[in-house]
């Protein structure tokens, strides 16, 4: 969706798409705007609930099967097992989610990880598909009058068309580009803490292949999960930004992560916004 200022200001019920790389800022600036009247509608959150809450609850049950004490309370339906996946806490997705490797040190054997990557794909993809949906019962429902998307980090990745047409024609896509120092920090974080992600599988396939040279492996199964991970993730940074910049020029606006951090309540994001939108003019 593109807009004038005088367009973007006169909009009575705003809809943003939050674009940008994982850890850039787009849930802690979700979270500010839903203190001010901003329904704030996580992909991820969506995806584990609607699209992913069997599967994540198979895999917490397979785990619990390999032990005799919950083996036998599951068989005889005397315990129950859910998962408690909140906007603000989304660990059940990211666990199902997994990283390839080793199993013994917790990874994924690799065509188990490439399964549960299209689940995820897929997942993502309808979730996009449902905000529509969303901005109206955000408004019809529960009577917010703006309508925040906090995407994955993935969405530049999914290669579905039709998803992101949705987006386009129903909400004002906005890209946080990454500074060089906040680029820094970014991968700083993911190498201290490497979190599950998802990869296109054309890059993964050959990601994996320069991991195995690098490291002089044999095998997938030979691979240390948090250590591909830590590795990975700059690739996938540097990946990932011609992306995102392919669906902006066209049909978003931009601003900086260091814009963003400066961001206090929707006062300064509207304002932002506007600052953006005139900079494109």
């Amino acid at each position: 969706m593109k807009l004038s200022v005088e367009e973007f200001h006169n909009w009575a019920n705003k809809s943003i798409t939050l674009l940008g790389m994982s850890g850039v800022g787009k849930t802690h600036l979700s979270t500010v705007l839903r203190r001010h009247d901003w329904f704030h509608y996580s992909g991820d959150y969506r995806i584990g609930t609607r699209y992913l809450d069997e599967p994540i609850l198979d895999n917490i049950k397979q785990q619990a099967m390999g032990m005799p004490f919950f083996r036998d309370l599951l068989r005889s339906d005397s315990i129950y097992i859910g998962h408690n996946i909140t906007v603000d806490n989304l660990e059940a997705v990211l666990s199902f989610i997994g990283k390839p490797g080793d199993p013994s040190k917790g990874g994924l054997p690799i065509k188990e990880f490439e399964r549960r990557q299209e689940l995820y794909r897929l997942g993502e993809i309808a979730a996009m598909k449902d905000v529509p949906d969303f901005i109206r019962k955000s408004q019809q429902i529960y009577g917010y009058k703006n309508f925040v998307n906090d995407v994955g980090g993935s969405l530049c990745e999914l290669e579905d068309s039709s998803s992101m047409d949705v987006l386009i024609e129903h909400t004002l896509i906005l890209y946080i580009q990454v500074t060089a120092q906040d680029e820094a920090e970014l991968i700083e974080r993911a190498e201290a803490d490497p979190k599950p992600l998802y990869y296109r599988p054309a890059f993964l396939e050959q990601q994996l292949i320069a991991y195995l040279k690098d490291r002089g492996l044999s095998s997938h199964d030979e691979i240390d999960p948090d250590d591909f991970t830590r590795w990975v993730f700059p690739r996938l940074f540097h990946a990932r930004v011609p992306r995102y910049e392919s669906i902006t020029k066209p049909h978003g606006y931009t601003v900086t992560s260091a814009e963003i951090s400066q961001v206090r309540d929707d006062k300064d994001f509207l304002s932002l916004l506007e600052s953006a939108i005139a900079r494109r003019v």
